[in-house]
């Protein structure tokens, strides 16, 4: 029998944003988890520090529930999961699902890892999973080596750019110009 072999890394979320397509929107979400040891929570998984992680603390499935306050476009989701050092609290197989609230979550992607180690990109453009909806969640089905909790160190959600009604403007992705890019 095969070994299968490991799920290979992603690109770092960050290279993609200064291309000017894409924009990390998770700061406009509402987050919240199944369960989490103290301290190690949703802070964690959104503070940009791959040495921090979020650590369940329950029964399978862990939920990860992402609810924009409007209906949002979402093109990608990305997991930095790593296997070398969290080893059986990696997650070995996730369910993405999406809807307009939490009692009608649809399954629109399912993956399997194998010892990942870096960025998951997990792609969201068809029919589906691209519709304005409020609500997304990442559910955490097994993990490596049957582990019972599970370790993610970080989450992405990424929007596309789109073109303005008078023609598409050129990117801007110079470090000087990236300052500028958002007004709050």
């Amino acid at each position: 029998m095969a070994t299968p072999s490991k799920t290979p890394p992603g690109p770092d979320p960050k290279q993609l944003e200064r291309t000017g397509t894409v924009r990390e929107i998770g700061s406009q979400a509402v987050w919240s988890l199944s369960s989490c040891k103290p301290s190690f929570g949703v802070d964690q998984l959104r503070d940009d520090n791959l040495e921090t992680y979020w650590q369940s603390d329950g029964s399978q499935p862990h939920l990860v529930n992402i609810q924009f306050r409007r209906r949002t476009r979402v093109k990608m989701l990305c997991i930095y999961a790593d296997y070398k050092s969290d080893e059986s609290y990696t997650p070995s197989k996730i369910s993405v699902r999406v809807g307009n609230n939490f009692h009608n979550l649809q399954e629109v992607r399912q993956l399997e890892m194998v010892e990942p180690s870096g960025w998951i990109h997990i792609s969201l453009l068809n029919q589906v999973c691209m519709q304005h909806v409020e609500t997304r969640q990442i559910a955490v089905l097994a993990n490596h080596q049957n582990g019972r909790d599970t370790h993610m160190r970080q989450i992405k959600v990424y929007t596309p750019v789109e073109e303005s009604s008078i023609g598409m403007f050129p990117r801007c992705t110079t470090v000087d110009f990236m300052m500028y890019r958002t007004i709050r």
